[in-house]
């Protein structure tokens, strides 16, 4: 494929966009490979510079040294509460509200027959949990077994139907921000709302949102949320995910795996459950400190951060990556692209899908832009996933990776 006037426009329009761009030091707080163009911070995120010595300094002298008096003198046993307090304003949310601990499944688990317990509090007809017909596989299948442990039946609507939907047999509606094969991210104000109209409890999944945009919790009243760090907030590999619970919801949330560190006094190992107040009623068993300090180190990069910053980068990433794939997609091409990705930026998170024709082209076009240094993924049937962090993207990564991607479909070996 032959560089053309256009695509050479493309990239000094790249490398004027960085030039201005006011995020641009942070990606110097990442541990990147100048040869790579890394867009899978969506499912991984990169490597903050400073989280390999603070967890080098825990295993050396806060466990190697302190030992147990780590739990008071290192403050672990805190942990849970403070970490969550910084991902809180991260997702528009008060302090005291998030806690930190366990995986994202089972915080589903969790949120959901919570949910439910506290719908049927005020309503014991509620038999209903509703969820979007296009959720993550694994969201369903906990939906579908928190029906069977609590007697209610799991609907699956559109995300956009779930409005009309809800109705007064609703207990619970489970809905994810950014939909993780398309990147269409759903109105939380407005279904929140109706929800709420309905006496329903809403729980969302921010797992693709959180990081990356604002999503307001405590602005728009979100009764229940639950996400992973180890996408947009970098917290790495199997990094422990979180709860939150309204303020005005804590004192009657119920969780359904109470454990010693939940108990109000934990230490006095009582017989009968009694719940700990405020967000800490959401933990469970011992606190997984060695990825807990990798996730607080990790989310000092965002000290002095916007999240409407990021949000507005994102937007102009996603948006010149389209330009980009438009500019380098030849007609006569092996393989062509088109987004499924919204054009809308109220209806955008911060990746872009892209449908292969043919669909079973996706899987080798993604190998062979990973061969390149161009890093995405895939999704079957025939989706190219690329996510754009906006801490550390660049333009110019952008344009490599549409650069790169032209000359994978279009043959060019």
């Amino acid at each position: 494929m032959s560089e053309t006037p256009a695509a050479g426009a493309l990239a000094e329009e790249a490398r004027a966009l960085d030039a201005a761009d006011a995020l641009a030091p942070l990606r110097d707080r990442f541990v990147l490979d100048p040869g790579t163009v890394y867009l899978d911070g969506n499912s991984l995120g990169a490597l903050p510079e400073g989280v390999a010595g603070r967890l080098a300094d825990v295993v050396s002298r806060e466990w190697g040294r302190l030992r147990i008096r780590s739990w008071t003198e290192s403050g672990w046993w805190t942990m849970p509460e403070r970490v969550g307090d910084l991902i809180a304003p991260l997702v528009g949310a008060a302090p005291g509200q998030i806690v930190v601990g366990d995986s994202t499944s089972v915080n589903v688990f969790k949120a959901l027959i919570g949910a439910v317990r506290l719908a049927r509090a005020d309503s014991a007809q509620r038999d209903e949990i509703l969820v979007d017909a296009a959720t993550f596989p694994t969201d369903g299948y906990i939906a579908a077994s928190a029906a069977r442990l609590t007697g209610c039946t799991v609907r699956a609507v559109p995300a956009d139907a779930v409005s009309e939907a809800v109705g007064e047999r609703t207990a619970a509606v489970l809905l994810n921000h950014v939909d993780y094969r398309t990147g269409a991210l759903h109105d939380l104000p407005a279904l929140t709302a109706a929800a709420r109209r309905a006496g329903a409890v809403s729980v969302w999944d921010l797992c693709h949102s959180a990081g990356a945009l604002p999503v307001g919790l405590d602005e728009h009243g979100v009764d229940l949320a639950v996400g992973c760090t180890y996408k947009f907030l970098n917290g790495g590999p199997g990094s422990p995910a979180y709860l939150y619970v309204r303020s005005g919801l804590q004192d009657r949330f119920e969780t359904p795996l109470p454990g010693w560190t939940s108990h109000a006094e934990p230490f006095a190992m009582a017989p009968d459950y009694r719940p700990a107040a405020g967000a800490a009623r959401g933990r469970v068993g011992t606190p997984d400190i060695l990825s807990m300090a990798a996730l607080e180190e990790a989310l000092r990069v965002w000290d002095g951060v916007r999240i409407e910053d990021v949000r507005a980068k994102s937007l102009a990433l996603t948006d010149f990556f389209l330009r980009c794939v438009a500019a380098r997609q030849d007609e006569g091409a092996a393989v062509t692209v088109r987004s499924l990705t919204p054009a809308e930026h109220a209806r955008r998170g911060s990746q872009v899908a892209l449908l292969c024709d043919p669909e079973d082209g996706a899987e080798q076009v993604m190998a062979e832009l990973i061969a390149r240094g161009v890093v995405g993924d895939f999704r079957r049937p025939g989706v190219l996933r690329f996510g754009f962090t906006p801490l550390y993207t660049s333009f110019q990564d952008v344009e490599r990776a549409a650069r790169v991607l032209g000359e994978v479909i279009g043959g060019d070996r």
